[in-house]
């Protein structure tokens, strides 16, 4: 297997580092002190990424994306994830989902998304309905040729920003090994359509300036013709979207860490202690060796896995071993610096505190630790257990 990364990746890797570095870091601070993108700086980052090309790298090439391989979308990942999500979240990789719009939705939200003309949010999450995304309440009832939709979503990321969200409502049941499970479809609801309501979310100590929302649909009309894919087979459209996201997830904390580790690894050569750089101690060294450790091992595992993405063999096993370790080297790496850095890894004056504080949430989001570790040992026992 060939790791070598060609030419053109290293230009990419290089042009977002640059770009991360000239655009985005030196805003992190008054974000996170604020908890708030403006609206200017949040179109001035849409504005410079779409200028420099990186603006829905993620999307196909034929709807006027980026077209990159998954390899190389990690790889972007990995280096916009060096500042947090409040303000790279604006570098927007619309939701593949997206891909499933037909007829007039192509020009109405897949176009626009992809132009940066509108932004979406993905609504699936409710109060009751975490980890077991299944157990969903909202509903949408068909009425002639509109259905109505009734229920809440919670955690709903950048709906504040979103000019429409995919929403999932339950549209039937049926029997499944003896279970009653939902048939969910999608449905594409614009902001502002009577009886939907968008009200901002608890506040987060992970990604300050980076909100979560909760949505409200109060007998809210939407047409059949916002049905994104089929009526009914709204986890076929989810499912291939959420499990590629738990790859870039990994990514994006592989970047994190290596931040984090760049900081620590400075600190321990500059700070004095007993008239010795502190990093000459084995202490210190120990933790150093350790960190880089875990992370070449996430880096490769993370890697791997979005080329086996490429080829098409990869399994929802492969995508969860890759965003479990990931996420966990990133929360050891994270306190690890911060040990490093003694009491000034605690005060705000310095990165490495936020990036401690924003580490925590990805072991939740995009799938807990725990469900990471359900799919993964079930995917091994199923061939045993028939």
């Amino acid at each position: 297997m060939n790791f070598q990364l060609t030419q053109e990746q290293e230009m990419l890797v290089e042009a977002v580092r640059s770009f991360v570095t000239r655009e985005l870091l030196p805003h992190e601070e008054e974000v996170d002190r604020a908890d708030a993108v403006s609206p200017e700086l949040a179109a001035q980052i849409r504005g410079k990424a779409i200028a420099a090309g990186f603006y829905a790298f993620n999307m196909p090439e034929e709807v006027g994306g980026g077209g990159l391989d998954y390899l190389s979308q990690a790889l972007v990942e990995r280096e916009l994830s060096r500042v947090s999500w409040a303000l790279h979240v604006f570098v927007a990789r619309p939701s593949k989902i997206l891909m499933a719009c037909k007829d007039r939705q192509i020009d109405d939200y897949l176009i626009p998304c992809v132009q940066g003309e509108k932004t979406d949010c993905f609504a699936l999450t409710e109060p009751g309905a975490g980890s077991d995304a299944n157990a969903i309440k909202t509903r949408a009832v068909r009425e002639g040729d509109d259905f109505v939709i009734n229920g809440s979503k919670h955690f709903i990321s950048h709906a504040g920003h979103a000019d429409f969200a995919i929403v999932f409502a339950v549209t039937d049941t049926y029997e499944h090994n003896g279970r009653k499970r939902n048939a969910v479809t999608a449905f594409l609801v614009d902001r502002g359509t009577p009886g939907m309501t968008v009200r901002r979310g608890p506040k987060c100590v992970s990604n300050r300036g980076y909100h979560t929302y909760e949505l409200f649909f109060d007998d809210c009309r939407v047409p059949a013709s916002k049905v994104l894919g089929e009526v009914d087979k709204g986890w076929e459209v989810a499912n291939a979207w959420l499990t590629a996201g738990r790859v870039m997830v990994a990514a994006n904390c592989v970047g994190q860490a290596q931040r984090a580790m760049d900081l620590a690894l400075q600190w321990a050569a500059d700070r004095k202690q007993f008239g010795q750089a502190i990093g000459s101690y084995q202490g210190v060294s120990f933790k150093l060796a350790d960190m880089a450790t875990q992370i070449r091992a996430a880096e490769l595992l993370t890697l791997h896995t979005a080329w086996k993405m490429d080829q098409g063999s990869m399994s929802d096993g492969e995508a969860g071993m890759a965003k479990l370790f990931a996420s966990e080297v990133l929360g050891k790496v994270a306190d690890e610096a911060v040990q490093i850095f003694g009491g000034m890894g605690l005060m705000d004056e310095g990165p490495v505190e936020r990036i401690w504080r924003n580490a925590r949430i990805e072991r939740i989001w995009e799938g807990t630790s725990e469900i990471q570790r359900h799919i993964i040992s079930r995917e091994l026992l199923r061939p045993l257990l028939r």
